[in-house]
């Protein structure tokens, strides 16, 4: 397991204009160098909409094309989530695309009741864990963020954590702010692991407001790195050696049943 790069893309999402968001990214990409993992937010190319008649189907979907494509191209995995349509039924879908052309999926397994999300997208039904450049990420989409049990970090059969990294991308209103930051880190120690976390800013189409804090903490609840409130690019480095040193140190996953 290597020391591993990471770039969030905190943007001001163009409220169900696809064109106008993939044009956007397109330009970030541009000044991303030298990272192993991009991180966008919650359905990256739509904002946080229930209009469903924007979803593409999952097969040979152009939106998971364009990821796929920045992904070749600078050479790194890219996190988000995007609205698609699938056997009739749709999901809020995170996406991992690796620079290779392999692509694994997690649907969001919490639906957010409070804006009327469970009444348009399935539910996903389990998690998913992938493996990347010896990592192991846990999937994760913003109102997933307040359940806990959905993640609890476990030893496997050979004593190791079931995963390295929570992934989480959002549209997390401003309003609510401290509530991201604050269970951002408390997964974090209580898993012992790396927490991500990666929000939009502006203000959508139903006239919320979001103030970004994008952030990564480490096992010990300890900021990596914290965003402001302004579109922007935030890299860093998630150190093997650290999150090896804190579970020798500290070995409490041993105890969880």
């Amino acid at each position: 397991m290597q020391d591993l790069r990471i770039t969030f893309v905190q943007f001001d999402q163009s409220w169900e204009n696809i064109e106008a968001n993939v044009s956007k990214v397109s330009q970030f990409m541009d000044s991303i160098e030298d990272c192993d993992l991009i991180v966008l937010p919650e359905m990256f190319h739509t904002s946080f909409s229930m209009n469903v008649a924007l979803a593409e189907e999952w097969i040979d979907n152009p939106i998971l094309a364009n990821l796929c494509a920045w992904s070749k191209q600078k050479q790194a995995a890219i996190y988000t989530s995007m609205m698609v349509k699938e056997n009739s039924s749709f999901f809020n879908r995170g996406v991992f695309v690796q620079p290779n052309g392999h692509v694994s999926s997690y649907d969001k397994r919490k639906a957010f009741g409070l804006g009327g999300e469970d009444l348009v997208f399935s539910p996903g039904i389990q998690e998913t864990i992938v493996e990347y450049l010896g990592w192991k990420f846990n999937l994760q989409i913003c109102y997933d963020l307040r359940f806990p049990e959905l993640i609890r970090n476990r030893l496997d059969e050979n004593g190791l954590p079931a995963y390295d990294v929570l992934l989480y991308v959002a549209n997390w209103p401003q309003k609510r702010v401290t509530h991201w930051t604050t269970l951002l880190q408390a997964r974090a120690i209580e898993n012992q692991c790396y927490a991500l976390g990666v929000n939009r800013v502006g203000i959508d189409g139903m006239d919320l407001h979001y103030s970004g804090s994008s952030a990564a903490y480490d096992g010990l609840g300890q900021t990596i790195v914290a965003m402001n409130d302004q579109e922007g690019l935030a890299s860093f480095a998630l150190k093997q050696q650290d999150l090896i040193d804190l579970r020798r140190s500290l070995p409490f996953l041993k105890d969880r049943k």
